[in-house]
Order: C-alpha cells, then structure tokens, then sequence
C-alpha cells in the first residue's frame, strides 16, 4: 500500500486548516503539506507550477468562488478529498463515486480513516478525471439552460441564452441584456443563472453582471489589478472584474 507523503490543502478558514495541519502531523508524522490555498485562483496558479501532490483536501466554498472551477481551469491529477456542508444527497453523490467528503468541523478519526481509503484507492488504475465527472454530475446539472420564456406585453417570448450579450442585476430588478439593445426583466437571480448557465459561455464577472464569451469587446486594465470589460453595442456600460478575479476571467477568454 502506497504511503500519502505530501498532501495540499485548499481551505479559507484559517482555523479549518490549522485544525487538519494538526490532525494531519499526528496521523502520519511523515506528511508534508506542500501548501495551504484559500483561494480558486492561488490553486490554479499553484497547480500550474508544482508537480501533483499526493493528494489534496479540498473545501467545497473558497474565498472566490466555488472549488469546481479548479477543474475547469487546472489539469486536476491529485485524488481529492472534499470538505462539505453540503445535504446529504450530495454526500451521498460523493460516496457512490468513490470520492470521499469530512463534514466540518471535521474529526480526527474521520480524517484518518479517509487517507486509509485513498492509500488503497491509489492502488488501483482508475483515472482521475473520470471520477471527478462522476462527482460534476451529482453536485452541478447536466444540462444548462437553453432559453428563458420571459412576460412580454400581453403574453410571453422565448429568449434563446444565445442571443443575450449579458445579465445585470439593478435597484429595480434583475436583466437579460440582449445583443440587438433590448432589454428584459427576468424573475430569476444571478445567483440562480450562475448554477443555470454553461460556465464555458457565461462568467460571474462581479455582483452585478453575468457576461456572454461572445459579448466582450475588449478588456482593459485598470487601477490596482483590475480589468474593464467592453461590451458590443453597449459601450456606456462598465463591467469592472475584481483583482482576484481578473486572472480567472484571462483563462475563460483564452480558454
């Protein structure tokens, strides 16, 4: 059986990951933990530069963003532990596909008994990302939102996803922003649409603003790390990407 020798934490709550440094020193002395990440982007850019650890224990909610992103971004070839708060028919998601989950605030013992399982798991020849899938399909849907029926006048009109250049959310409500200048109300959040559209067209580019791949311009720098997005046809309209965000937005465009 194959011994677990270094292992990557990616966690946003400093006393979550103090509290697994801990558990993990006194479970096996020999575990090095080669970083402690709180952050999508810092995994991305951690994951790019160092070879794969043996295997990582991840926290399903880091400090932008949800860890799933990770997956979309970085080549992924470490075994990974996932830490929850998640119901219990996602864990239940996560036992059936062999990926183990701690539910926080995490114990000792369960901790132990998961590298225990992920020692024998390596053993065998099971890929990765096959795995990682298995779990995509549990936690997010399989199929993302194709068109909106939207209250028009005395009735309704069908909106495809494909002809919206970006989604706002405003004092009066909530916007699909279409190509050609029209602009709709819709009764769904951003928050909603962000689990509802395909991530590979549509990116969260900050609290206000969901922005199609096919709408942007331009992207300018700005002060401090930020980026500007230009919209087509709505070039009045500013859609600033935070510093911690800006290289995920790069990596989506350059995709």
């Amino acid at each position: 059986m194959k011994v677990i020798k270094k292992i990557l934490i990616m966690e946003d709550e400093e006393p979550n990951a103090e509290r697994l440094q801990r558990f993990l020193s006194e479970i096996r002395p020999v575990i090095e933990v080669s970083a402690i990440l709180d952050s999508v982007k810092k995994a991305v850019e951690w994951l790019a530069k160092n070879d794969p650890p043996d295997l990582i224990i991840m926290d399903i909610r880091l400090a932008d963003g949800l860890c799933f992103q990770i997956f979309n971004l970085a080549n992924v070839k470490s075994p990974v532990i996932f830490t929850t708060a998640y119901d219990e028919y996602a864990i239940k998601a996560f036992k059936y596909n062999s990926l183990d989950y701690l539910l926080k605030p995490i114990e000792r013992e369960e901790l132990e008994t998961a590298i225990l399982k992920y020692e024998d798991l390596i053993k065998h020849t099971f890929e990765q990302h096959t795995l990682i899938e298995n779990l995509l399909n549990y936690i997010q849907p399989k199929e993302y939102r194709t068109r909106f029926l939207i209250p028009y006048r005395d009735g309704y009109k069908k909106i495809n996803v494909e002809d919206i250049a970006f989604f706002s959310s405003q004092v009066g409500g909530n916007y699909a922003n279409l190509f050609n200048g029209e602009t709709m109300v819709i009764p769904q959040t951003l928050e909603t649409l962000e689990q509802q559209l395909d991530p590979a067209l549509f990116f969260r580019a900050n609290r206000q603003y969901i922005v199609h791949i096919d709408s942007v311009e331009k992207v300018y720098n700005q002060f401090n790390g930020k980026l500007k997005i230009e919209i087509k046809n709505y070039r009045d309209t500013d859609i600033i990407v935070s510093r911690s965000k800006a290289p995920l937005l790069k990596m989506w465009l350059d995709y």
